[in-house]
């Protein structure tokens, strides 16, 4: 027996759910858009408060306060420690220490945006690296070449302050140096990038370095002293604009260049 299908159209009904479906887009991106502020980290100013609970010592430079620990024999070599991208002079504890046993003296500092040093709303290019260095040995009356050392991004820092004044550089080690260009991808695009620090960069970046250890096991608990930067406004700016402004280069041809300077090196990379 034939059956008959009745369909019935509701004008009301249709409206309804167009009403639902734009409320859900409308919470959708409400969610989206205020999900930088539930997750923000940075609450907290680098003031002088925040640095009286911090080891070492600070000196006023051209773009602000600059941490840096200074220790050994006065009259042994210096060397001075440059660390990477994001994790601050700490990485360097058992280098400093060991160093320190061994009679040399050792210079360890944390670059703009890292650690307790400033976070200065300028470019994170060249120039502010290089300067930081320069400024930092001049305050403390450094005038004679030194032994630089750069792990990571630190090696293009040292390698362009070889560049820019080679007669203050005795010899060179470089630890997995950065070469670069960085793959930035939607992190390099304004507004797109902030975003994504905002929401996943700075929350997951500690983890991610963890995945670093060749032997985390070995690694003491750093974690807390790593979050410890990402408290104080800037920290997330001054990572994306070394991404944009320092790492999207190159650096292949610098360090052909510092070769030719014959100057004493060592580089550590590999597996």
């Amino acid at each position: 027996m034939p059956v008959a299908f009745l369909t019935c159209y509701d004008p009301g009904m249709t409206v309804a759910l167009k009403r639902y479906a734009l409320g859900g887009v409308v919470i959708v991106a409400a969610a989206v858009v205020a999900l930088p502020f539930f997750l923000e980290t940075e609450r907290r100013d680098l003031d002088n408060k925040a640095r009286s609970r911090a080891p070492g010592s600070f000196v006023e430079l051209t773009n602000g306060q600059v941490h840096y620990e200074l220790a050994g024999p006065e009259d042994g070599t210096l060397v001075v420690l440059v660390h990477g991208f994001s994790v601050p002079s700490f990485v360097w504890d058992p280098t400093f220490e060991k160093l320190l046993s061994q009679g040399f003296r050792v210079l360890r500092y944390d670059l703009y945006g890292r650690g307790y040093s400033d976070r200065p709303d300028v470019a994170y290019d060249r120039t502010l690296f290089v300067e930081q260095l320069r400024e930092l040995l001049v305050e403390h009356g450094i005038e004679d070449p030194v032994d630089l050392v750069g792990l990571s991004m630190g090696g293009p820092v040292v390698g362009c302050f070889t560049s820019s004044y080679p007669e203050r550089v005795s010899c060179l080690v470089f630890v997995d140096p950065f070469v670069g260009p960085a793959e930035a991808g939607v992190v390099a695009v304004p507004g797109i990038g902030e975003y994504v620090a905002a929401v996943y960069l700075s929350r997951a970046l500690p983890t991610r370095l963890a995945e670093d250890f060749y032997r985390p096991e070995r690694v003491p608990p750093w974690e807390g002293r790593f979050r410890e930067q990402m408290r104080y406004r800037g920290f997330r700016r001054a990572l994306l604009r070394s991404i944009r402004q320092f790492m999207a280069v190159d650096f292949s041809g610098l360090y052909a260049e510092v070769g030719r300077l014959d100057k004493p090196t060592l580089v550590a990379w590999g597996r």
